[in-house]
């Protein structure tokens, strides 16, 4: 007789920051990490390098150019290299695909306006911050790689996290005095927001909305490092480590004191809930001392968000605020807004022709990125960017539920799937295409995915055992 046995592939277990990066950094990680610390450190339309252009070269479009480039030149030199297969590919070019369609239909009142540039650029840009998820999905070569980059995720998020917390105390953004010590021109200078009695932290995010919601998209991979990464390889020192990194991630998005930012927490929580219940509820059990650590710690941050919620009044009014400005409450958005979707519903008026701020304004500001598709692309738009960010979150859940992927793995793409939750969910309060921070750490979360879905190891079937009876 012969009994068939399930092996599951040998587990790789690298060790991750800080003694093992110097062994994983080398040859074109070198690049990656360069790579993530730009987007994680570096302020977004903050920084520009000091040359004569016709425009502000910021260090993130310097290197992502520079890393396109080589890749270009790389594969002209191998033309027989194997490009590393992407996953998402196809709902992200049809997202595309629906807001190159929209600039095509209305090219004729874009052109009369003279805003035909300006659509185009504004789908350029777009393109060219989703070709980060393509170079990094090439880079993870293997699963050493892709430990050490979501370890710089989460310790590069909670490095952010703590000198947020530093700048709601003393008001300095260090984030800001990198002109300080480095060759780049500064943007523009701090600027202040105040809620619950203090300025509201920036960070290294171009608003403390993006800060916070960058911070939550963070908290399911700290999570997952808790378990899996092989530094501290002591488990009870592992969760440590990583309970005190929660703890400052948490802090960070407090003191950004965003009612979005309490949105995504829940969001991500409700995913978790009816995907993982036990996890779910040992997160609730581990919250309630955390609210009321930070209760007694600064009252007026948890009433502004937490308690906020329940004041549903004065909620729906903070919506209303400042009718008629570029400024205007979410709520007091949709009227104006739905009116010209009524005039262009199907394709919308056209991608990137939308003007919200400079002396060439010709449209209101919205916090709703979800509407602002809308607006732009019309209901074809809106289905598009459904598909994009849909799909690889139900393909990330269906990994997770696959008995025949390895625990690990599983647990991997569940946490990344909860992070897309989470970024779905902000979209509909803020401008998240606008902020790209937080696009471009989803572009490196799914491109880690994308690593799972077809390069991480499987569970393999063995040769057939003989057993004499």
């Amino acid at each position: 007789m012969t009994l068939p046995v399930d092996v599951v592939a040998p587990r790789q277990t690298p060790p991750v920051p800080p003694g093992a990066v110097r062994r994983v950094v080398s040859g074109p990680t070198v690049a990656l990490v360069a790579l993530l610390a730009v987007i994680l450190f570096v302020p977004i339309r903050t920084y520009a390098i000091p040359v004569p252009l016709p425009f502000q070269l910021e260090p993130y479009r310097l290197l992502i150019a520079v890393l396109l480039i080589g890749a270009f030149f790389v594969l002209l030199a191998h033309p027989r290299m194997r490009l590393r297969p992407v996953a998402f590919g196809v709902p992200i070019a049809v997202f595309l695909g629906t807001l190159v369609l929209s600039i095509v239909v209305s090219i004729v009142p874009l052109a009369q306006q003279g805003l035909v540039g300006t659509a185009f650029g504004g789908l350029v840009n777009l393109m060219f911050i989703l070709s980060v998820f393509f170079l990094v999905r090439q880079f993870l070569s293997s699963e050493r790689v892709v430990m050490a980059t979501l370890g710089f995720l989460a310790y590069g998020g909670t490095t952010v996290a703590f000198f947020a917390i530093v700048e709601r105390v003393t008001h300095i953004n260090v984030f800001l005095r990198f002109g300080d010590v480095l060759p780049l021109q500064l943007l523009r200078d701090a600027t202040e927001d105040w809620r619950a009695g203090g300025a509201r932290s920036f960070g290294s995010a171009q608003h403390p909305i993006a800060l916070s919601v960058m911070l939550c998209m963070l908290i399911p991979i700290v999570l997952y490092l808790a378990r899996e990464a092989s530094w501290p390889r002591n488990t009870v020192n592992r969760a440590i480590v990583h309970g005190a990194m929660l703890v400052v991630l948490l802090g960070g998005i407090g003191v950004a004191v965003s009612r979005t930012g309490v949105v995504v927490l829940a969001t991500m929580f409700v995913v978790t809930l009816v995907l993982r219940p036990v996890i779910a509820a040992g997160l609730a059990l581990a919250t309630i001392p955390m609210v009321l650590l930070a209760s007694f710690a600064s009252p007026k941050t948890v009433s502004e968000t937490l308690l906020s919620f329940l004041d549903l009044d004065t909620l729906v009014a903070s919506q209303y605020t400042s009718p008629g400005w570029a400024g205007q409450g979410r709520l007091a958005d949709l009227g104006p807004a739905f009116q010209l979707v009524q005039q262009h519903p199907v394709f919308g008026t056209g991608y990137g022709g939308r003007i919200v701020v400079g002396e060439d304004a010709n449209g209101f500001i919205l916090d709703n990125q979800v509407l602002g598709i809308l607006m732009d692309s019309g209901v074809a738009g809106v289905i598009g960017l459904a598909i994009f960010v849909l799909v690889p979150f139900v393909l990330l859940v269906r990994h997770s539920l696959d008995r025949r992927v390895p625990e690990r793995y599983r647990t991997l793409a569940f946490a990344i799937a909860v992070s897309t939750a989470g970024y779905a969910a902000a979209m509909f309060f803020y401008d998240a295409f606008g902020f790209m921070q937080t696009l471009l750490v989803l572009c490196v979360l799914w491109a880690v995915g994308a690593w799972l879905l077809t390069e991480a190891p499987r569970v393999v079937t063995a040769p057939a055992v003989k057993v004499r009876t």
